[in-house]
This record gives structure tokens, sequence and C-alpha cells, in this order.
């Protein structure tokens, strides 16, 4: 789709205060102008906005920049997801990447966020073989990769997976709907849950939640399955493509800044056009180079 700025957008002077001053942020900390600095955003304070009705952001991170800008602008929840694999290292699906590659990031992340909860994605087949070598990642992941919980994907039959990780002080966000890492056994980018196979998510939801996962993540989800889930479960519900009655909302932010070109999912909104002004920047400064004005007697020593 064409790259135009969206209706939506927001200018720096419009940028929320940390973890918001509204009704929304009620319950988070920094919520209160008066108050002290918040430290940081813990799974309970997401349990919390769950609990009073409230809502919080989560985007994606990869590097030390981005971190720092959604740390600052508010996020509550920033995701190091194995979506590098297609948004940094350049594969067409999220099923290449590693856990070497994908540890960097993350401490990356963990170091520039002050604020914010990190969460790490544990990548295709670093977890599906056993509870133990799931254990074994996380562990990874929180002692090298310094992120304060992980994400898995898939339902019940990862029960006792996540029972494992948490036994062992793992926190673990559980993703069910869509799941990427799945999508050749799913016959690839299909919407999860309608009709009859609501009550499958129900269930995986259930069963999730209740084996110690301290959130559930619905990708692709008609919304009236994801408030069906929201209802049914105590713990917070986050979702990309799930309508609006979840908890919390995801997005990768290449999708969410306008930085990826193409066609963008339903889902997605984009607040800004970061494409055309980094195109438009490198376009200017390589004319300048061309023509001999750039470096002047001002750039000089």
């Amino acid at each position: 789709m064409a790259m135009t700025s969206s209706p939506g957008s927001i200018t720096p002077a419009e940028v929320p205060a940390p973890y918001g001053n509204g009704p929304s942020g009620a319950g988070l900390p920094g919520s209160d102008p008066t108050e002290k600095p918040a430290g940081r955003i813990r799974i309970h304070h997401l349990q919390q906005a769950k609990d009073n009705g409230e809502h919080f952001a989560m985007l994606t991170a990869y590097e030390q920049y981005t971190a720092e800008i959604f740390d600052q602008a508010g996020i509550e929840v920033l995701l190091v997801g194995d979506s590098a694999s297609n948004n940094v290292f350049g594969n067409e699906t999220s099923l290449p990447v590693t856990v070497e590659e994908l540890l960097p990031l993350c401490r990356a992340v963990a170091r520039s966020a002050k604020r914010a909860l990190v969460v790490a994605d544990l990548p295709f087949g670093s977890y599906e073989m056993s509870a133990q070598q799931a254990v074994a990642t996380g562990v990874r992941f929180l002692k090298g990769g310094l992120a304060h919980a992980v994400k898995i994907e898939g339902g019940t039959f990862y029960t006792e997976t996540v029972r494992a990780m948490v036994q062992a002080g793992i926190p673990v966000l559980a993703h069910i709907g869509f799941t990427p890492q799945s999508e050749h056994s799913l016959g690839g980018y299909r919407v999860q849950g309608r009709g009859n196979d609501a009550q499958r998510l129900i269930d995986d939801a259930l069963a999730l939640s209740e084996a110690g996962a301290f959130g559930v993540l619905m990708e692709m989800v008609p919304a009236e399955t994801a408030a069906a889930i929201d209802a049914a479960i105590r713990v917070p519900t986050i979702g990309i493509g799930a309508g609006s009655r979840t908890t919390g909302q995801v997005l990768v932010w290449q999708d969410m800044a306008g930085l990826r070109g193409g066609k963008m999912a339903k889902f997605v909104k984009q607040y800004a056009d970061l494409r055309t002004t980094l195109a438009g920047a490198a376009k200017a400064y390589g004319e300048e180079v061309r023509a001999g004005q750039f470096p002047g007697p001002e750039h000089s020593f």
C-alpha cells in the first residue's frame, strides 16, 4: 500500500508522559504526574491493569535507540520478537532466526529501557522438544539476554512446558491464535478462532493461564472470540489483530511507524511515515556530497 502520513500521526509535543496520565493508565507506575519517577513495569502491574479495566501498549524493539525512545514515550512493554528475523535480518519469515542472533538484540533493548518490561521471544526450535529445553532456553534469555520474561507460541500442548518454566522462575507470556512459527502447519497467514474453532482457543487460553502464564497474546483472532477469551481468563490479554477488548495491544514497530514498505496487514495502523522521511534525508545527503556542498566550513576543523 502507498506509504502516506496517517491522520492519527502524533508530533513530539503530543507524545504522552510515561505510562499515561489518563484513565487508561491510571493504575500503572508513573500515571500520576505528581508522584516521584516510577520504577520498572512488572508483570503484576499488567495484572492490575486487567483488574482495573485499563489498557497498556506493547511494541517490538530490537536495538538501543528504539528501546530508549519507546521507553521514554511511555510504552509499557517491549517485545524482542522473533520478528527480528524478517525485520532485522532480512528473512522472509520468523523461522530462520536463532537464539544466538536474538540474545544480543535482547541485551541491547534491556540495557536501554529503564522502565518498560522487556519480553523476549523464544525462537522456533528452541523450546518445542521438551519442557527441559524450554527452561534451558528461557534461562539463557533471562541471564544472557537480560530479559524480564519470555514468550512462547502454542496452545494446550504446551501446558506442562509453561508450568515447568514458571516453576523455574521464568515468567511466560503465551501466544495463541495465528502463531507465525506454525505458519506451514496452519496453511499460511490465516485468521484463527472463527465459528466453532473459537472454543479451541478459549480452552488453550484457560489451560495456559492456569499453568502459570502471566498473560495471553492473541494474533489474528476475530474480535468476538478475543473478547470471550479475555472474559474467560483472569490474566491480561494482548491483541494483534484481535479487536479492542484486550488489556493490551502490540504492533511491530516498523509497521506502526511506517518504516517497512509494501502492503500492511489489516490490523496495522501507521502513526508516521519514517520510510519517506529517511529516504528524503538520504537523498538530500547524497546530492550534497556529490555536489561538494557537504561538508561545509561549519563542519570542518
